[in-house]
Parts: C-alpha cells; structure tokens; sequence
C-alpha cells in the first residue's frame, strides 16, 4: 500500500487499522443485498432463490422477491454481524499485512510475487481464525428465511450464544477449512494487485502511494475477478457447510462429503453457483474497500507528522 518508511511503527499500525476497518464497513453496507442473494443462491440454489418462474434478471427478481417477502430488513439481512466481522477483519488484516510486507522487505521496496504471496497469506489466515465465527453467524441469519420449521435466531449475540450453546466451537467454526482454503484467493489477488499499481505507477511516471482513485479502481477489480473467479469454489463449499445448523438436517457430514455430493450431484457447474453474482458483488466492493483504503489511510498519514531525525 502506501510507503511509511518515515511514520512510527504504532502511527502506522493505527492508521492501517482505521483505514482497513472503515474501508471493510462501507463496502459491506453497499453490498449486503447482493451479498444475501449470492449466499442463498450458493446454498438453495437458483430455484429456491427465484420461485422456480425467473423473468428477466436474475438478480433484480431475486430483490423483489426478497423485498415482497421480508422486506428491507430481509435484503439487509445479516449485515450486522458481517459489520461486526469485517471491523477487525481489514483492520487486521491491512495491519498485518502491511507488517509482513516491512518485515520481508530487501530494502528496495519493490517486493517479489511470493513474498507479497507470503503475506497476504499469513495476514489471511489470522483474520479468518478471528473471524469465522461472525461468518458463520451471516450465513445462517441471510438463510434462515428460506428454512422451515427452524427456529429464527433474534439477532447476531442471540445467535453466537446459541451456536455455542447448541453446537459448541465446532459450530461456532464449521466451515473453517475451506474458509483458510481461501487464503488461496487472498494469495492471488494482493499481489496482482500490488503488480497492477506498479505497472500503473511506472505508465504514470509516479509512485504507487500517489496513484489517484482511478488507477487504485481499475487495479482493485482486475485482481479481484481474476481472484475471484480461480477460487470461487471453495465458497459455495464453505457457505454450504456453514449453514448447516444444530436443527437442520446435516446434508454434509465433512468437507470431502460436501465436494463430492456436489460434484456427484451437480458437476463443475455446482461450485460456480452464484459466481456472476459474487462478481458482481465483490468486484465493486473490492474497488471500494481497496480505494477507501488509500484514500483514508492517505489522509490519516497526513495528521501523523513525519519523525524528526535525531541529533546527536
């Protein structure tokens, strides 16, 4: 991201994690409708999702449906604990991030693919490990209007006390292997992100902190869907397990039962259930995050004077 050679280490950390945390917030809050239509797609499937009669868009359909349903509340389903969740999830992630990106730094400042592969990794999987259960809890809420017969659950503490209660930290963290399979997506799309802004810096003539909104935009969506559409997968995989719930009937008794029902059951096409949706989703929450991101940090980095060099 943006250079901070010359901020102490606790401003940066703070900067990092603001930035990353009200970038993560915005983005969400935009897209929660798309995200509960993709998240019931990938676990119903389009037939559930659509009322069997699917006239012109899918998506604008599904809206409908979910808005004459439930309501806005219905289309906004889930948002709270996936605020909740992305709060410390970019703020931690951007902090560490960032930290093992100085650590693996050879003094040129111009990473290589596997160390910037290194640490979009090891960032992604402490945030995943930190987070999951606040995932988990945003599947089932977004699903639960389409299951009968399951008691609701009231709200984001109601249902992390009855997870627990119910199913223990194994309910609290199904889903959890595939979620650190998609470590894999945050190891392809942070360093071709970081490839981008520099082919973009170099066009420029100009540094990558310094690249305006438009170049940081067309950077964060190239690297996203190319990420995005190699590791979609392990989603549909992750959410189907995900919702599985104490009262529901256990489809899955595993990861591997879980792929191979779906490959058996559906083929290749099953594991790309909601993909154009996704992208649509996350395509421009990806330009937001990542542009608010820059953006705010930028600006945080402002109200954090430069370090004056000691005399002696």
């Amino acid at each position: 991201m943006a250079a901070e050679t010359h901020y102490p280490s606790s401003k940066v950390v703070l900067c990092n994690a603001g930035a990353g945390a009200a970038a993560g917030v915005i983005a969400a809050t935009f897209v929660c409708p798309l995200d509960v239509i993709k998240t019931r797609f990938q676990v119903h499937g389009l037939s559930a999702l659509s009322g069997g009669a699917v006239k012109g868009s899918i998506i604008v359909g599904s809206l409908e449906r979910i808005f004459q349903k439930e309501g806005l509340r219905g289309m906004y389903r889930g948002l709270t604990p996936t605020v909740l969740a992305l709060l410390p999830n970019w703020a931690v992630y951007f902090t560490i991030y960032e930290q093992l990106k100085s650590f693996l730094d050879d003094g040129n400042h111009q990473l290589s693919i596997g160390a910037n592969m290194i640490a979009a990794s090891g960032a992604g999987a402490a945030t995943t490990i930190a987070t999951n259960p606040l995932w988990v809890v945003k599947t089932r809420l977004q699903t639960q209007g389409m299951r009968a017969g399951v008691v609701p659950y009231r709200g984001t503490l109601s249902a992390l006390r009855r997870i627990a209660h119910e199913e223990g930290i194994r309910g609290l963290y199904s889903g959890l292997v595939p979620a650190l399979a998609g470590i894999s997506h945050v190891a392809i799309q942070f360093p071709t992100y970081e490839k981008i802004k520099v082919y973009l810096a170099d066009q420029g003539n100009t540094t990558t902190d310094k690249l305006g909104a438009r170049d940081v935009a067309v950077a964060s969506s190239v690297s996203k869907i190319f990420a995005s559409t190699l590791t979609y997968p392990h989603e549909v995989v992750r959410s189907r397990l995900q919702e599985q719930g104490h009262h529901s009937e256990k489809r899955y008794s595993g990861l591997i039962d879980c792929i191979n029902k779906v490959f058996q059951q559906e083929g290749i096409p099953g594991f790309y259930r909601g993909c154009a949706t996704n992208l649509l989703r996350t395509t421009p929450a990806a330009v937001i995050t990542f542009t608010s991101f820059e953006m705010i940090h930028r600006f945080l980095v402002t109200l954090c004077p430069p370090e004056r060099p000691h005399t002696l």
